[in-house]
């Protein structure tokens, strides 16, 4: 079971996601369905199609499947999930 204390443990893709922090003000508040994640990318299905978004250097909002909106710094996220703390 996903929780905001675990979430980093587990694996992201099937969540919705939101870019709440980026340099690059484009990718602000893109939202969508986490489709594929590598070690240091995240690819959002947005209504205006696939976005990939680097992890580093960003803040996403991701909503669990109870619901909740979990803040994750995206610096955090640059591991496999397996090895994420």
């Amino acid at each position: 079971m996903i929780t905001p204390q675990n979430v980093l443990r587990h694996e992201l893709i099937g969540l919705y996601a939101s870019v709440e922090k980026s340099c690059n003000l484009f990718e602000k508040d893109v939202f969508g369905l986490i489709v594929d994640e590598t070690r240091n990318t995240v690819s959002l299905n947005t209504p205006n199609g696939v976005k990939i978004f680097e992890k580093h250097g960003r803040v996403f909002r991701v909503i669990i499947p109870d619901g909740t909106v979990v803040r994750i710094d995206g610096d955090a996220l640059v591991y496999r999930s397996k090895r994420r703390k």
